[in-house]
Order: structure tokens, then sequence, then C-alpha cells
């Protein structure tokens, strides 16, 4: 069932309608800009990649379904290992849609492994609570409880966030985090709609006067909860 509105209302404010070539001639010089971002893109990916990295001495226990893990353990043998930190607390009546709608954009988690890349999921929800909720969104990644000071030892709070780690020779590597925008620029729903007329249709971006917007978080939901009339508020 579609959650669009069948006959939306005419918008208020179009851009200019140009002729083919007038539109060609435009595209071609966003399409120019677009190629520099991809390189400044590109170039600060390589500054990512020789960016110093911090040894992980401190012992950490994850609870999951098939029981206690260390953060060794979680690689499962391959060398990287993605940690997403998930808003999922304790008896949570309101999983945090935005965490939800991430997680369902991750994808196959083959072409990850295939270049030696482990992805998971933390959440300080106890394991027994989040394997009803992973079955009720259809999500096969694995998922850990932690209960000890993995999240605040690794700059994650009550919020989520994304880690990433190195391994070899046994010897763990911090070597990245980003929260925020910085994980909405991995989700394939916001990057999608950043590249269409209408955007995300939320108040902080820069559009047209009289565009359909609603404020940031508002649109956010379960993927089952669309067509339910539900607080759609994100991280309360």
């Amino acid at each position: 069932m579609s959650n669009s509105p069948k006959n939306p209302a005419p918008l208020k404010a179009l851009p200019p309608v140009v002729s083919q070539a007038e539109w060609l001639k435009k595209h071609e010089e966003l399409i120019a800009k677009e190629k520099a971002h991809t390189h400044a893109s590109d170039a600060l990916a390589a500054e990512r990649r020789r960016q110093p990295m911090v040894l992980v001495t401190k012992k950490y226990t994850f609870s999951g379904e098939q029981g206690e893990r260390g953060l060794l353990e979680l690689f499962e043998g391959r060398r990287q290992l993605i940690v997403y930190h998930h808003m999922l607390k304790p008896a949570d009546d309101a999983p945090c849609p935005g965490c939800c709608m991430f997680t369902d954009m991750v994808g196959h988690l083959a072409h990850l492994n295939a270049r030696d890349t482990t992805f998971v999921l933390v959440s300080r929800a106890p394991i027994n609570e989040i394997i009803p909720f992973k079955k009720r969104m259809g999500w096969d990644i694995p998922w850990y409880a932690t209960g000890d000071s993995f999240n605040p030892d690794f700059m994650i709070d009550d919020g989520h966030g994304l880690n990433i780690f190195l391994q070899d020779s046994g010897n763990i590597y911090h070597t990245y985090f980003t929260t925020g925008r910085g994980v909405e620029h991995l989700g394939s729903v916001w990057t999608f709609l950043d590249l269409t007329p209408l955007g995300r249709q939320e108040k902080w971006e820069n559009s047209p006067a009289g565009w359909p917007q609603t404020e940031l978080y508002e649109w956010w939901k379960l993927h089952d909860e669309y067509e339910k009339k539900s607080d759609s508020s994100c991280c309360g």
C-alpha cells in the first residue's frame, strides 16, 4: 500500500521551465560541480585512510543470539569491523525510526564481507528484546546487546553513531567515528532524495519558497508504520 497522497496539491513554485538545449547546458554545469565534489570526497577518503589509530586494550563483552562475545569475536575472523550503535533501549516502546531507516538501507552483507569487513549492530536493549524486534523488522544483521562502557568509551551517550575498527594479529585499533549527518550520508533513502527536485522535504533545506517541507525527523517511521497514525518524532 502506498503512503503517498493520491492527488498531491500543485506546487506553489517551480524552477524555470526551459528547452532541452538550455536544460542540458545547465545540467552540464551542475555535473561539473558534482565531479569536483566527488574528487574532493576522494581526497578526503584518502586522508581518512591515513589517519592515526588508537589501540583498544580494554575488554568488552557483548550478548548475542549465540551467547557472550568479546570485541575481537565480533570481527568474525575478518580484518575490519563496522559497528552501528542502534538506539534501541531496554523496554523500548518507540524505537528510533532514524536508526531503523538506516538499518533498512544497509543491504546484503556479502558485499562487505567480500572486502574483509564485518558489519554489526549494538544496542543497550537486552538480547531477549533485540531478537523479537529484529524478527519484526526482517533484518539478518548480527546484533548484540552492550551493557558495559563500550558505548561511552566510543563517543556514544544516548544517541546513535558508527564506529570502525581494524584488527591485525589479534590487536584491535579504533580508526573512525561519525554520527548525525555523517551517518545519513551513508543511507540510500536520504541520498536518493537529495537528487530529487523536492529533496528530503525538511525545513532545514534551502528549497524554493512554498515547496512541501516538514520538521526534521517528523516523517521518519519504522517501515511497517507508515500507514499508522503514530508519533514519528525521533530520538526522544
